[in-house]
């Protein structure tokens, strides 16, 4: 009991740092994103709550992590375009999706180099450069 209340406060003082207020949803989104590093959909994080025996509505969870993603708080990887996952993990790096499972892990970004990249477009840099390799089971 000790722990949740310790990740109970760690969450709401990040979200505050971030500029969020510190709502019910949100603490509790929050201590499923933020305890450690992991790569959560909105229907995972739907799901688990509702198991652990929370109310909550679908649009909550999709609203409370579009807050996040825009604060900064968590990044959002598209593995596809009706799939979206949220990482805990703000900082550029790859990414390995499963298909057959829906798992997404991190490759850090020393592990892959990126060469030849083509000519920009004028006027414009790079902002950043993630990859998310596709990959199924054998």
């Amino acid at each position: 009991m000790e722990k949740v209340l310790q990740l109970k406060e760690k969450v709401q003082k990040k979200l505050k740092l971030y500029g969020l207020r510190p709502t019910r949803a949100r603490i509790r989104i929050g201590m499923m994103l933020l305890d450690s590093p992991t790569h959560l959909s909105a229907d995972q994080i739907y799901e688990s709550l509702v198991d652990k025996g929370h109310s909550i509505s679908k649009a909550t969870v999709y609203n409370t992590l579009n807050h996040f993603a825009r604060s900064g708080l968590v990044s959002e990887v598209a593995v596809n375009p009706t799939r979206m996952y949220y990482d805990s993990t703000t900082l550029s790096h790859h990414h390995f999706y499963n298909v057959d499972t829906g798992q997404l892990t991190d490759i850090p970004r020393e592990e892959l180099a990126v060469e030849n990249i083509p000519k920009l477009p004028d006027n414009t840099q790079i902002e950043d450069l993630e990859i998310v390799i596709k990959i199924k089971n054998k």
